[in-house]
């Protein structure tokens, strides 16, 4: 039996970690869990699967958590400090799927202590990919992609090393507005970047997808996972959402990682690699789907992966600003502080004003310390971002 430690709970790849193990309940022992703020979801979990320690991000939520799980015998905490505990319990796998940054000294912990890793929070690689595979080579600690997309790339690679690859693609479903115009997506409302067509995300991934941000930075994550040079990466728009990526050989020849649009699917492989086991997800009926379509994605109407792709050229801190201000910029939308189109105006802006200070920081606090002062300029400038003119 392997036991799990599942940071990020009750979010959504939380909960479908959780649906597997219920599938294997002789295979898997959660020993741990963190949430953010969701006390009551965060007991439910660990009086369900009778874990031993729980923790809360939100140090104020300490006395309600502890309250919760009253007589039964399971270890609290809150804040940082305890979420970073949680992802140090022992245990043969770690869940990293804490949003934001408030996942990366938590993750950075478990890759220091040599832990393996299944990765699904963004900003560690984002904001500080070259020094968190740095570590994980130093620790000896196995970091297995938990994205889709990534963990598609993980499959279809297989052994085969950097150096025999001619390409890597990603796959994006396009969103919602794959096929609107510049102007009404500049436009759109909270309701229409929330809706969309294929797969069921929190709301900031959610926002991310229907700008093509997460895509761009999917590619970012991608340079440091596998070790490609950034004009090797590749994203082609793919609304089935069924290829979810693709790498090209140098011999010519091409691997996809195929499956239905599931989030089970990935989790259940980084559960069991290198082996294999039920995930739950329905089987892929390429018959049923008849066709699958491929389109150059178009960097006018979603600049945010132009963006992306310069902040990854750039290097240095550019990648960890591009992050930083694309997150102030999604919630201010989502809490109706600036439209749609602001977002990727927000983030050019911010990558502009820090390019003349452009550097590669040495530790990882100096890294968050770049994340926090992107933040507070960031604050405020996405209510009056001008709109890109007209073409």
């Amino acid at each position: 039996m392997k036991s799990l430690v599942i940071l990020g709970a009750t979010g959504s790849i939380g909960t479908s970690t959780l649906d597997i193990v219920r599938i294997h309940p002789d295979r898997y022992r959660i020993s741990a869990v963190a949430a953010g703020s969701d006390v009551a979801g965060l007991a439910a979990v660990a009086r369900e699967f009778r874990v031993d320690f729980a923790a809360v991000g939100d140090a104020s939520l300490g006395p309600a958590l502890a309250e919760a799980l009253a007589g039964t015998g399971i270890a609290s905490g809150a804040g940082e400090a305890a979420v970073i505990e949680a992802a140090l319990h022992p245990s043969d796998l770690v869940i990293a799927a804490i949003v934001g940054t408030a996942g990366v000294r938590p993750t950075y912990a478990a890759v220091a202590a040599g832990r393996r890793i299944a990765l699904a929070n963004k900003e560690c690689l984002v904001c500080a990919g070259a020094e968190f595979m740095r570590k994980a080579r130093e620790t000896g600690a196995e970091v297995l992609p938990l994205d889709s997309e990534h963990n598609a790339i993980f499959q279809a690679l297989g052994r085969h090393t950097a150096a025999e690859i001619d390409r890597m693609t990603l796959t994006a479903s396009g969103g919602p507005f794959r096929t609107w115009d510049a102007a009404r997506i500049d436009a759109a409302t909270r309701a229409e970047a929330l809706a969309h067509p294929n797969w069921s995300m929190g709301a900031k991934v959610t926002i991310d997808s229907a700008s093509m941000m997460n895509k761009g930075l999917e590619l970012i994550e991608a340079h440091h996972l596998f070790g490609v040079a950034a004009d090797r990466l590749d994203v082609l728009v793919h609304p089935q959402s069924i290829v979810h990526g693709l790498v090209s050989f140098v011999d010519g020849s091409v691997t996809a990682g195929m499956a239905v649009p599931d989030m089970r699917v990935p989790i259940a492989h980084c559960l069991s690699h290198p082996e294999r086991i039920r995930s739950g997800a329905r089987t892929l009926d390429l018959a049923a789907i008849s066709r699958l379509d491929f389109l150059e994605p178009d960097p006018v109407r979603f600049p945010a992966l132009r963006l992306a792709r310069a902040a990854l050229a750039d290097g240095g801190i550019m990648p960890t600003v591009l992050n930083a201000a694309n997150e102030i910029a999604v919630a201010s939308f989502l809490e109706g502080r600036c439209t749609f189109g602001s977002i990727p105006r927000t983030v050019e802006a911010m990558l502009e004003r820090f390019a003349r200070s452009n550097s590669k920081p040495a530790h990882l606090d100096d890294w968050l310390e770049v994340d926090r002062s992107v933040r507070r300029e960031t604050v405020g400038h996405e209510r009056s971002a001008a709109p890109y003119p007209a073409h």
